[in-house]
């Protein structure tokens, strides 16, 4: 998420009310989580696992809840809760905006497209032209959606996402400040949700054919041309390359990549990263044809007992 000017290190100290490690004029453009994180931007770290992670990243700017030895090149925020006060960035930068009307007067919408009754389409959305955005359908804020689109009723496409930090009282929401990207010719079907990113983007390639009832988690990012059938759960974070097939009921854990034509039968479970050009089954998931001759031996089992008697 870029900021809508350059900001000193000083400036975003001062209105965080922390201290600060660097030259006070280091410029600072943007804020992002530590997969997508850029030259100019802030990341956050608040648990001493991944600090090294977040200071060897690409940001400029740390937010950290531990005076440490600052990289060259960088500077520091020093924070009691760095997720607290990523947080209150989020909010400054990218506030929530009441919207009074069933198509926001900021949305910009292509020529040749149709809104079925009842839908919405929030602030600053753009919709490309010749889309087919069916009843019900709810577009958040900074949604983007190309050309020959077609949705289907009661998907909701830019929640916020399910990123949450435990406190002793309960649990505290990361504010989702990114958007939902879909690019040409996406077909998605009915009561399907895409979460935004929190704060870069989830996209849908060019192409790409979504069935009804499927999940897409933050940020993930999902390449040209797949097949995803129904009831699938795409965690966040996730990349699926180009011409990949997704059966019914799969699901994946997060931060993993699907490689480029890989297919994966129904009701497997993507623990890890898989090779493109292959087919996968069962859970922990494994090449198809070897996770079949496992179930095929397991039956096997009684015969070789009773012939051990």
């Amino acid at each position: 998420m870029k900021f809508p000017k350059v900001y000193s290190l000083e400036e975003i100290a001062t209105f965080l009310n922390c201290e600060f490690v660097g030259d006070k004029n280091f410029s600072i453009r943007g804020m992002n989580e530590i997969h997508v994180v850029e030259h100019g931007d802030i990341v956050f770290v608040d648990h001493p696992k991944y600090y090294d992670k977040a200071l060897q990243s690409a940001a400029s700017i740390v937010l950290i809840n531990k005076n440490v030895d600052c990289p060259e090149g960088k500077g520091l925020l020093i924070s009691d809760d760095p997720f607290r006060d990523f947080n209150k960035l989020t909010q400054h930068f990218k506030p929530f905006q009441h919207s009074g009307a069933a198509i926001s007067d900021s949305a910009r919408i292509g020529e040749g497209t149709v809104i079925q009754p009842n839908a919405f389409v929030g602030n600053n959305v753009v919709i490309g032209k010749n889309c087919l955005i069916h009843s019900n359908v709810a577009i958040y804020d900074h949604t983007v959606i190309g050309d020959s689109v077609i949705i289907h009723a009661g998907t909701v496409l830019g929640a916020d996402a399910f990123y949450y930090k435990k406190r002793p009282d309960g649990f505290d929401q990361l504010i989702s400040g990114g958007r939902v990207v879909i690019h040409d010719n996406v077909g998605i079907g009915a009561l399907c949700t895409i979460d935004k990113g929190v704060s870069g983007d989830t996209i849908i390639g060019e192409g790409t054919k979504i069935d009804n009832q499927v999940h897409v988690g933050h940020d993930t990012v999902i390449g040209k041309k797949c097949l995803i059938a129904s009831q699938t759960g795409i965690a966040g974070c996730v990349i699926i390359e180009d011409e990949v097939t997704l059966w019914g009921q799969v699901g994946t854990t997060s931060g993993i990549t699907i490689g480029e034509k890989a297919v994966v039968l129904g009701q497997t479970g993507v623990t890890k990263s898989i090779e493109g050009g292959k087919t996968y089954f069962g859970t922990p998931v494994e090449e198809s044809r070897e996770k079949l001759k496992q179930l095929a031996n397991i039956k096997k089992i009684p015969e070789i007992i009773n012939k051990l008697k």
